[in-house]
């Protein structure tokens, strides 16, 4: 006698014999029967045909649950290989994972794959959904499988094989196609119809570009065409926010392949920078932050000193001058503990706030640059504070405060934490390690934030909070982190004299807002879509001629607007208004003022604004004061 128990209906059920989870889906009697694509025995996802020979716990499986999205992703990763194999037979097939939202799989064909071939490959795999293949499990030695599959020619399946320490592995049966697999897969392919390909890529066997070049084909699958829609309509929209795309249309910046990762920035682009860089700057003021400067390359002893030669070197730019080696800086920390180390310091110094706007380098792989939001050149709104042990918590706590203070001006009212502990591999003693942990943990419990603990992905050299903040699309950017670091100031000598008049070395943390300009102000931009608020719009206000007639005014009210710092262009070209406005507006500038006879003969400015509301002024007074009120409230 086998009992089944199925704990979330608090079921109790006997078979008289080894029965599959199909038959006791059937003796379940559940409404959601049909949504049911797999089950989990005591814990281990199986397939449907799973055979079940002793007591246990079921728990049933349904599409549109995070399990159940897993097992129909996997399985469309598998439908595609064969649909692949169908169309090109020569293809050797590598892996074919889940990720978010979707999959991909790797392969090496004579054919090389296009993104119009993905409407050819997409075809037939409908037809293999409508033709509802069976799909089965197989169990074969280790031995059996490598003979299997070189037979097939498959030589990727036979070297990850040979990776494998158990003696058995298991594949999947689909059709005349044969994938390894440890499962589980849905019963059979009629249950995949909620699927697109969207891209093709090249990936490196292993992720090692010592090894050949695979083509990497992605697609995305989901539980229903409403759920497939609905994220195939949020890519679009990110597609039309992407900021690349708007630099274009604004004319922010451009990179090129003389100097790959590095931005070159347009004056629009440089004014949003320096805009954000000015505001940054007037907060830091206000909470007695110390500007400084440091050098961008320093010697490698420096490096060595603070446990970064070590870990990063391989991210470096090197140079060679004179049988001594420097680095271009990758961070400022070193740096700025430098600036602190130059006279000794009292406990009535601390706590010492030194920012810098940072210029940082480094050598990131060229595969991984995606325009601002992964660069080889960078500069971060960096700054350190050194602080006795017993000012941790308020220094915490004051930076916590001004963060929330900066996000908000820029619109991001949701900022999601995260506590980041010990790694494997760090520097220090568990008694530093516990203290910093300690202490970002209070900060964050006496303020009552809500925070996830994120294992083992702090520092090297410490444990660190991180602020993310999400968009509009519902997309998180991880910007702003605070670090306590009890290692890199003893390593570097950095002390003062306490109150006993003994020498202690000083507590640092490494902390930033924004994070990366660059990266910043391309989550700003896809977050507004190009449309900025006004105290960060390259261009505040265009001045449109409808006649030749309106020049003069038009020059009158651009030169005022101008004299009072706001940021306009002058538009008197002799074209028809409807191209000028149209061009203005896919340029992104929030407001237009339009001047033709009937605005000359009125004597008001009227102002169009970028959805196509209209607000009209008296004068250049009234209108200079309703742009300033904006510009101060950061609407």
């Amino acid at each position: 006698m086998i009992e089944i128990k199925i704990p979330k209906t608090n079921t109790n059920l006997k078979f008289e014999q080894k029965v599959n989870i199909f038959e006791i889906l059937k003796s379940a009697e559940l409404d959601n029967q049909k949504n049911i694509i797999a089950a989990k025995i005591n814990g281990v996802s199986v397939d449907l045909s799973y055979m079940v020979e002793d007591k246990c716990e079921i728990e049933f499986i349904e599409k549109s649950t995070n399990d159940g999205l897993e097992v129909i992703r996997h399985s469309t990763a598998h439908l595609m290989a064969q649909a692949i194999l169908n169309l090109y037979p020569d293809t050797k097939i590598a892996i074919g994972p889940v990720i978010e939202n979707g999959f991909y799989y790797d392969i090496s064909s004579s054919h090389k794959v296009t993104e119009d071939d993905l409407s050819i490959i997409e075809k037939e795999m409908k037809r293999l959904v409508k033709a509802r293949v069976i799909i089965k499990r197989q169990i074969k030695s280790k031995e059996d499988a490598i003979n299997f599959f070189s037979a097939l020619n498959q030589d990727y399946k036979v070297k990850i094989i040979k990776d494998i320490e158990e003696d058995f592995v298991s594949l999947y049966e689909q059709g005349d196609f044969v994938d390894l697999c440890k499962g589980p897969h849905v019963p059979n392919t009629g249950y995949l119809k909620s699927f697109k390909l969207t891209k093709v890529a090249g990936a490196y066997w292993k992720g090692d570009s010592n090894n050949e070049m695979l083509q990497r084909i992605y697609g995305v699958a989901f539980s229903s065409k409403e759920d497939l829609e609905k994220h195939m309509n949020f890519i679009e929209e990110a597609k039309q926010r992407d900021h690349r795309r708007l630099a274009q249309t604004m004319d922010l910046f451009h990179f090129q392949k003389e100097a790959p990762g590095m931005c070159f920035w347009h004056p629009n682009g440089t004014s949003i920078y320096s805009e954000i860089q000015k505001y940054i700057l007037s907060k830091l003021k206000k909470h007695n932050y110390q500007d400084i400067k440091t050098p961008l390359v320093v010697d490698k002893s420096l490096w060595e000193k603070s446990g970064h030669w070590s870990k990063f070197k391989n991210e470096m730019f090197v140079i060679e001058d004179d049988k001594q080696t420097y680095a271009i800086k990758p961070m400022n920390c070193p740096c700025h503990v430098q600036v602190y180390n130059h006279d000794i310091k009292s406990y009535k110094d601390l706590p010492i706030r030194l920012s810098e706007f940072g210029s940082c380098h480094r050598n990131e792989y060229t595969g991984a640059l995606h325009g601002l939001m992964r660069l080889k050149n960078f500069t971060i709104d960096d700054a350190h504070i050194f602080c006795t042990e017993d000012q941790i918590q308020d220094e915490v706590s004051n930076f916590i405060d001004l963060l929330y203070d900066v996000y908000k001006d820029f619109g991001f009212n949701k900022v999601l934490l995260k506590l980041a502990t010990r790694p494997n591999e760090s520097v220090g003693t568990d008694e530093m390690w516990f203290k910093s942990e300690t202490s970002l943990t209070k900060a964050l419990t006496d303020k009552d934030l809500d925070f996830e603990i994120s294992e083992g992905d702090g520092a090297f050299y410490g444990p660190k909070i991180e602020f993310s903040l999400e968009d509009c699309l519902g997309r998180v950017w991880q910007c702003g982190t605070i670090q306590v670091d009890f290692s890199m100031p003893e390593r570097l000598g950095a002390n003062y004299i306490d109150k006993d008049n003994t020498k202690k070395p000083v507590v640092m943390l490494h902390r930033a807002i924004i994070g990366s300009f660059e990266r910043f102000i391309g989550i700003l931009l896809e977050n507004h879509a190009g449309k900025l608020p006004l105290w960060l719009a390259p261009i505040q206000i265009a001045v449109l001629s409808v006649t030749e007639q309106a020049n003069e005014i038009c020059s009158e009210i651009n030169d005022y607007l101008q004299l009072n710092s706001i940021r306009t262009v002058l538009d008197l070209r002799n074209e028809k208004i409807g191209y000028k406005i149209r061009e203005h507006t896919l340029s992104k500038v929030p407001n237009m003022i339009i001047l033709g006879k009937n605005e000359i003969e009125s004597g008001d400015i009227s102002v169009r604004k970028l959805n196509g509301e209209t607000e009209k002024f008296s004068d250049k007074s009234e209108l200079l004061n309703n742009l300033n009120k904006l510009i101060n409230d950061k609407i």
